[in-house]
């Protein structure tokens, strides 16, 4: 079976306060996007993780494929599998690539395997991958608040707009993203700010980490910039990462010259 995982990114973040849990509190806009990963698995004699594209360290077993896999497996009588994964959405990006694919992972399993699991029990064992899983369980857009976890639909009206998504050589930490911010209940939520025409986000649609990361990484900063300066409506960082997307009403001519390697890039119509 084979599947591919895609990339979310966020529109405004507000972290609203901290919780006894050591988390954080947070309201965002959840939007799925479609930069992707391949995951394929097959019945096999042992199981058996490999990757491609994007060099994944650390151990299999802590990749969120295999802890989906094995999260699953506690409660229900699953083959081993040969897994593999190749990796096209980078890391430290704010795109949410592990987590799709952990909760691809899941979803996968409960059809090949007729487990028969409902979207709820789904998005409750992506809650135990992590905090952004259960949305790709839903993979909708979405007002998300608490940890990420939950979810109610959103209305977003996007359908003549561009996407144009540049990750630059760079990965943020989202441990030192948090050193900086204070925490802050917005005036207004994001949730009534993102139904305002998309040209009025630029002054209204917030990215709280912005300031701690454009603090330590200004190069990300200057990319912000950089695609206000070709034409972007609306442009922000997404999640805590590095990837930076704007909004635009027509693409920029020859954009791909404008940003060679190192440089990632991706777009569509929305």
């Amino acid at each position: 079976m084979i599947v591919f995982p895609n990339a979310k990114i966020n529109i405004g973040l507000n972290i609203t306060g901290k919780r006894p849990d050591g988390f954080h509190n947070l309201e965002t806009v959840f939007l799925p996007v479609g930069w992707r990963d391949v995951l394929e698995f097959v019945v096999a004699d042992e199981v058996q993780f490999t990757s491609s594209g994007i060099l994944i360290s650390g151990e299999p077993e802590a990749n969120l494929v295999m802890k989906a896999y094995r999260l699953v497996q506690k409660d229900f009588s699953l083959p081993p599998l040969k897994i593999h994964l190749h990796k096209q959405i980078p890391f430290g990006a704010g795109l949410g690539g592990g987590s799709s694919d952990g909760a691809f992972m899941l979803s996968m399993l409960n059809r090949q395997f007729e487990l028969n699991l409902s979207r709820e029990e789904l998005e409750l064992y992506a809650a135990q991958l992590g905090s952004d899983c259960p949305f790709f369980i839903r993979n909708t857009p979405v007002f998300a608040s608490g940890r990420g976890e939950m979810m109610e639909p959103v209305r977003l009206a996007l359908n003549d707009w561009f996407i144009l998504l540049v990750k630059p050589p760079v990965e943020v930490s989202t441990a030192k993203a948090f050193q900086r911010v204070v925490p802050q209940q917005p005036d207004i939520s994001l949730k009534s700010l993102v139904q305002l025409p998309v040209l009025q986000w630029k002054e209204e649609v917030v990215n709280q980490f912005e300031p701690s990361v454009f603090h330590l990484y200004p190069e990300i900063e200057a990319l912000k910039q950089r695609l206000h300066d070709l034409g972007a409506a609306y442009a922000s960082m997404s999640g805590s990462g590095s990837c930076v997307y704007g909004l635009f009403q027509q693409l920029p001519l020859r954009w791909e010259s404008l940003f060679p390697a190192p440089f990632l890039t991706f777009s569509q119509k929305l």
